[in-house]
């Protein structure tokens, strides 16, 4: 598929199963990308299990992260080849990480943490069915792949140290610091608040996330559907062989006739469980954007408490600023029995004087603390603006090869059925 030479276009990330040949992502990415000069792979999960120190069992899968020099521009990115293994839990540390300190970036999901197939209620769907663990696998490679094309984010020295540092990364990640501006943001995020001033331009990005998470949860709940009815109806062929087998055996003229159409019908029934692992495929780039809407949010949600802080700051020095007039002029603006004690209070001038000293001292430090939020404010919005833009216009060529591949494998199956019941139609000719 043709795509423009950008950093915005992260094509169909997810490599071929079993084996397949991987795609070479670098012509699609521009020359901040770490992608041009490595390639990134996560395969060979692994079933460990290790016992706790009070003797419990602990069972969890692992995944082998390679990394490939591609080009010796590379080095002091990545200095050699590197193949280490790592828990998902580990790749959630790093998004976590990445998240708080990259607050103005849509920083890429990680793929669900379990898997639930509602088309065929009888599977296995823990977390170590091999079918779930595959599809895991196929979406932790995303999400490195879309952190390694990020101009950004592929430029950070933690993720860096996740392709390479097996041994302490954990505790060089903890060494940022991260955690403590996590947990002052979250008391914010997580506080009500309302802004006198909301950006027009978040409050539309947050509605479009919220939007856009309604609209692919819709799509998923009806390709379910789609896919149990389709999953119903491919097995209940499987009785038409059954029953066309079971006639062979009593017609002499019609049973060669019989056996082969029940032949076909066999496959055809057969035939589904390939067909929707396969759908599962695209369902799951479909999550990622379903994922991707909080992660939309997230950085709306930020921009609300930084402007949110600015506010009081504002507040906080118009308040001073009064405070100063009303010394200056020895009125109180509004009734209360402090205001009437200050107006019968005598003051000395060197009292006054001192008091209006401090309040200059104080409004100087309360403008440095509201220039320092519009700054703060101000970067934010631009860094975020420009990357929501970088965002849209992957979330745009992403869905439009999803939705293609989607309709190509719809046709793939409607050409199976047809063929399979002219393959019938021929045995039944034939009797």
């Amino acid at each position: 598929m043709a795509a423009d030479h950008d950093d915005t276009f992260v094509p169909d990330l997810l490599p071929e199963r079993n084996g397949g040949q991987r795609r070479d992502l670098s012509q699609y990415f521009g020359r901040a990308s770490l992608l041009n000069s490595v390639e990134i792979c996560v395969s060979e999960p692994e079933k460990r299990s290790i016992l706790s120190s009070v003797g419990i069992k602990d069972t969890y899968t692992v995944y082998l992260v390679e990394t490939r020099i591609k080009e010796t521009s590379s080095k002091g990115i990545v200095d050699a080849p590197t193949s280490l293994w790592r828990r998902y839990s580990e790749f959630e540390l790093l998004r976590n990480y990445l998240v708080v300190t990259h607050p103005a970036i849509v920083v890429p999901p990680l793929p669900e943490k379990r898997g639930i197939i509602q088309w065929q209620e009888f599977k296995t769907t823990d977390n170590f069915d091999p079918d779930f663990i595959e599809r895991r696998r196929v979406g932790l490679e995303n999400f490195m792949l879309r952190i390694a094309s990020h101009p950004q984010l592929s430029q950070d020295k933690i993720f860096h140290a996740f392709l390479q540092q097996e041994d302490n990364w954990k505790e060089s990640v903890y060494e940022t610091g991260f955690q403590a501006k996590s947990d002052s943001r979250l008391k914010n995020l997580n506080a009500s608040f309302r802004l006198k001033k909301p950006d027009r331009q978040f409050e539309e990005v947050r509605n479009y996330g919220t939007d856009l998470q309604t609209n692919i949860s819709n799509l998923l709940k009806i390709r379910n559907k789609l896919a149990d009815r389709l999953y119903g109806i491919h097995k209940i062929h499987g009785n038409y062989g059954r029953v066309f087998s079971e006639w062979s055996g009593i017609e002499k003229k019609m049973g060669d006739g019989l056996q082969s159409a029940g032949h076909y019908m066999d496959v055809y029934a057969s035939s589904i469980d390939g067909l929707l692992e396969e759908e599962e495929q695209y369902a799951d780039q479909l999550k990622e954007y379903l994922f991707y809407a909080d992660a939309l949010r997230s950085v709306c949600r930020k921009q609300e408490v930084l402007q949110y802080e600015l506010e009081r700051q504002e507040e906080n020095l118009s308040h001073k600023v009064k405070q100063k007039e009303e010394l200056q002029t020895g009125q109180a603006s509004g009734f209360s029995f402090k205001g009437v004690t200050k107006l019968f209070k005598t003051e000395t001038p060197e009292s006054k004087e001192a008091k209006l000293k401090q309040l200059e001292e104080s409004i100087t430090e309360a403008e440095e603390e509201v220039k320092k939020s519009q700054e703060e404010v101000t970067v934010f919005v631009d860094h975020a603006l420009k990357d929501i833009e970088r965002f849209r216009k992957q979330k745009v060529r992403d869905l439009r090869e999803i939705f293609i591949n989607y309709a190509i494998l719809q046709i793939k199956m409607a050409k199976k059925g047809v063929a399979v019941w002219s393959n019938a139609k021929e045995c039944f000719q034939k009797m």
